[in-house]
């Protein structure tokens, strides 16, 4: 894989990303406008996960039958076209039809990007470029909710919207055929599932994703209603995981090449351990912010890693591995946020200490995942 193609995914994982994060925090600005319930505008985000969970199980069989290239031009053009239809609905309907546009179309990147990877790098050099490409998800994810902040709501989907068609050019005429890679359409999931190593590493993911959601979602209201910290500190605390999730991402990419990947994920899910049983107690300012810092590393170092890890599977269900781990990331995400909510609503101090003990179970079960 050339340069240029490795950084146009790079970028169109960036157009992705932008507004993932920022959605949320948008959903005062957009129910506010159409006079509507937040808690009815906030499902344009369920709208998006489940749909994006659910539409990654196509793209990596979809590429065995079909060009990457195609697919890829197809997808970030349609994908350009609901941010689009999203910034300039004029009601509710009108933006879920987007957002599950959005999610149906944008779902093609990631596992097209991890299976590429695969296939055209060299295994004692795939760490980095996973890194590289995650790391730009990171950067283009904290930067529309950094603007989400400062600017008009609809501009926050007219960027990557705007974004997405210029990359779409430099795609058509930059962006290789990848026909060398098509061998016919077929679904590998139950060839998948059959496999040990291949099946306890989606259970990891699974398992690891619910719990960091479960915590990331309701550390806001922790440090508001049990610390008391104002607005200003508990979005700072909660970038610093975003601004190290971005160092962690690359840093992982190149400690899953030079330690191994086992190791980087045992050492990422080491860190989030001791940041998660640290919130148990109540801590000064000072020490949360340090905390904050080792959360987002472990996250993602583990993440890097386990991507890393799938990159190293048989190419008979390597397509079906790079499809399920992003759609199960998101299945269980969306999981983990409502198991989350109905733990820490009884006890933030319990909460903290039962997901940490699961993390710790779950290290264990990870020292198992051996890939020859």
């Amino acid at each position: 894989m050339k340069k240029t193609t490795f950084a146009i995914f790079c970028l169109e994982g960036a157009v992705l990303s932008f507004n993932v994060a920022a959605a949320a925090a948008l959903i005062p600005s957009i129910a506010e406008e159409f006079v509507l319930s937040q808690f009815l505008v906030g499902k344009i985000i369920w709208v998006y996960m489940l749909t994006y969970g659910l539409a990654a199980f196509l793209y990596g069989p979809l590429v065995r039958k079909f060009d990457a290239r195609r697919i890829e031009l197809a997808c970030i053009f349609l994908f350009s076209f609901a941010n689009i239809l999203v910034a300039l609905a004029g009601n509710i309907s009108i933006l879920f039809l987007g957002r599950f546009l959005m999610g149906l179309f944008g779902a093609s990147v990631i596992p097209l990007g991890l299976i590429l990877i695969a296939k055209h790098k060299e295994k004692e050099n795939r760490g980095k470029y996973i890194g590289i490409f995650f790391g730009f998800t990171f950067v283009a994810s904290l930067l529309g909710l950094f603007l989400s902040g400062l600017i008009y709501w609809r501009w926050i989907f007219l960027i990557p919207a705007i974004s997405g068609l210029i990359l779409w050019g430099v795609m058509y005429y930059k962006l290789p055929s990848f026909k060398e890679d098509i061998t016919g359409f077929k679904f590998n999931y139950f060839k998948a599932f059959k496999d040990k190593v291949v099946l306890r590493i989606l259970a990891y993911i699974f398992f690891v994703s619910l719990i960091y959601h479960a915590v990331q979602q309701w550390l806001g209201v922790y440090f508001s209603t049990q610390l008391g910290l104002n607005q200003f500190a508990i979005s700072m605390l909660i970038t610093l995981t975003s601004l190290s999730g971005i160092f962690g991402e690359f840093l992982g990419g190149m400690l899953s090449d030079s330690i191994g990947r086992s190791r980087t994920v045992n050492l990422g899910i080491a860190l989030m351990i001791v940041s998660i049983l640290s919130l148990s107690f109540k801590l000064p300012l000072f020490a949360l912010v340090l905390i904050m810092v080792v959360w987002g590393l472990g996250w993602t170092f583990n993440h890097a890693g386990l991507a890393t890890m799938l990159t190293d599977l048989p190419r008979d269900f390597l397509n079906e591995a790079a499809s399920l781990n992003s759609g199960i990331r998101f299945i269980s995400g969306g999981i983990g946020v409502s198991l989350g909510g109905l733990v820490m609503s009884k006890s933030f101090s319990l909460g903290f200490m039962a997901f940490g003990i699961g993390l710790l179970i779950l290290s264990f079960s990870g020292r198992l995942i051996k890939i020859k």
